[in-house]
């Protein structure tokens, strides 16, 4: 059975369960989740506007947006908002690309009124319903995530809270609320098989980071996580959960029980050097409880680092869900939105300067609201072929297949990347400055090879036309030969692209045959 065989739509069919450390459909067959998340749609985040300091959540858009437009133009704007965002068409689009699965990011107001008492919006419930029905049309899982919980479970932006700090283990109403959320959806969604399963915390307690602090609180995540299960199983006792760490959900330690029997591991990944290390203390502990992995949650860097990290984990039997689908004037998600003329009056006054009249706010909102559509935004084709590592990508590399390579040099150096590969990586002489968040750098790196050594690429989707190349460094010298399952496709010259035999999982084998040859990447068009 191929890796390629589990990423199929053809294995969405039933409910999903967990079966040992595999994700098994109700046929038993063992898939592995490719997808993207949806967000800002049902909790939208400032930086996928463009926006500055006042506009970083939901709760101040809303204000931002009334302000800039008036009272009566934002109540008519949010539900447009929610209706062009994410359509059927970004859903059957996801499915032509070949992907099995979409997380729903939720923020609580979406669905719950932020009053006394507990009082549900049924418009909310109606874009859920909406959703699950266009992915059984597309045969893609959707995984339910509580990504702003009531009082905030994170203590940033990116769960809607109102002061930086995770109030849902320290309120009460807010923890009656969240528990009570979930028990409504289990209520609601018990037989819907397409739902994949639900996610009960996005990124629970963050760091201590100069803000209050909140580490004393991982205890109650812990607790959060029994008493939140508890009432989800009084109404559902099928679908499989999803439980991820503190720390931005990387860490570990809330990892301490088993918390159910159907429920996956689930970690996210950033600005991380894109090999082992990445996946070694979750291994750990999937095979210490006997679950499965997730990379439910990660992106945000440029495609080569999408070609290295996602292929690898999809090796160690690891699927992934990648943030986000689109979003604004951005080369890095499968679909960017163009910023609507006059765009940089609302970016400026989100950050503190003046304010553009109404008519000039309205137009620049109702043109965002046309840009958002599928069709009216502009595709950035690298990125799926990227993840996917199909035609479309370049490779560096430095990230050949674990176990793929024969190497006779060991070295150590900053970045210790790949270490134990035997294969020289060449650093920089010093360490490149970041270009933006989540920059690990990585990509300053590249391959030296000695006579007799080589290195495999596994690739997948290579039909007829399909070629493949590499990329020297300036001034390097040597001859490589290359290899397709073991079959010579011949001699490589810089950048010249060699013919590939149509299969829809290849290795190819780059093998150095003399000189020192210095590789910066593969390009697989």
């Amino acid at each position: 059975m191929t890796n390629g065989e589990k990423l199929s739509r053809q294995r969405v069919n039933g409910f999903l369960r967990a079966q040992g450390q595999e994700i098994v459909n109700s046929k038993g067959e063992p898939i592995l989740l490719s997808g993207w998340g949806l967000g800002n749609w049902l909790l939208c985040e400032g930086y996928m506007w463009r926006a500055g300091p006042r506009g970083d959540r939901p709760r101040t858009l809303e204000q931002v947006v009334r302000e800039l437009a008036g009272s009566q133009y934002a109540e008519e704007f949010w539900p447009r908002f929610r209706a062009n965002y994410i359509r059927r068409e970004d859903i059957l689009r996801m499915a032509e690309l070949g992907y099995n699965s979409v997380r729903l990011p939720i923020g609580w107001r979406v669905l719950m009124e932020d009053e006394p008492g507990i009082r549900w919006k049924e418009e909310g419930f109606r874009l859920i319903d909406n959703l699950l029905d266009w992915c059984e049309e597309a045969r893609l899982y959707v995984f339910l995530d509580l990504h702003g919980a009531p009082g905030g479970q994170t203590g940033a932006n990116i769960d809607d809270c109102v002061d930086d700090f995770p109030r849902l283990f320290t309120d009460q109403d807010s923890w009656d609320k969240a528990v009570a959320l979930w028990e409504e959806l289990a209520k609601r969604y018990h037989e819907r098989w397409i739902v994949g399963g639900y996610d009960l915390l996005n990124e629970p307690i963050r760091p201590d980071d100069g803000r209050k602090p909140c580490q004393h609180l991982v205890s109650r995540l812990r607790d959060f996580y029994a008493e939140a299960i508890a009432a989800i199983r009084k109404h559902d006792q099928q679908h499989m959960l999803s439980l991820e760490g503190h720390h931005w959900a990387t860490n570990t330690a809330v990892f301490c029980q088993d918390y159910d029997n159907n429920m996956l591991i689930h970690f996210h990944r950033y600005a991380v050097m894109p090999d082992m290390r990445a996946f070694d203390e979750f291994l750990e502990l999937s095979r210490r409880w006997n679950k499965p992995l997730w990379l439910g949650e990660s992106g945000e860097n440029t495609p080569e680092w999408f070609a290295a990290l996602y292929p690898l984990g999809v090796k160690l039997g690891i699927g992934h869900n990648i943030w986000p689908w689109k979003k604004m004037a951005c080369e890095n998600s499968p679909y960017s939105v163009n910023a609507p003329a006059g765009w940089e009056k609302f970016t400026a006054y989100t950050s503190g300067g003046e304010r553009p009249s109404y008519p000039e706010a309205q137009a620049m909102l109702d043109e965002y609201l046309s840009n958002m559509l599928l069709e009216n935004c502009r595709e950035n084709p690298a990125v799926s072929a990227s993840v996917r590592r199909e035609p479309g990508c370049s490779i560096r590399a430095v990230d050949f297949d674990e176990g793929g390579s024969h190497g006779f040099c060991e070295q150590e150096g900053l970045f210790a990347y790949r270490k134990g590969s035997g294969m020289e990586i060449v650093e920089p002489e010093k360490l490149p400055e970041k270009r933006f968040g989540f920059d690990c750098c990585w990509d300053a790196l590249r391959l030296a090879m000695h006579p007799g050594e080589f290195a495999e690429y596994t690739l997948y989707g290579a039909e007829r036309g399909s070629t493949i190349s590499v990329e020297l460094a300036e001034g390097a010298a040597g001859t490589l030969e290359l290899l397709q399952d073991g079959q010579s496709l011949g001699k490589a010259q810089n950048s010249k692209p060699l013919p590939l035999s149509p299969a829809p999982e290849t290795v190819v084998r780059v093998q150095c045959v003399e000189g020192q040859p210095v590789l910066e990447r593969l390009i697989y068009r």
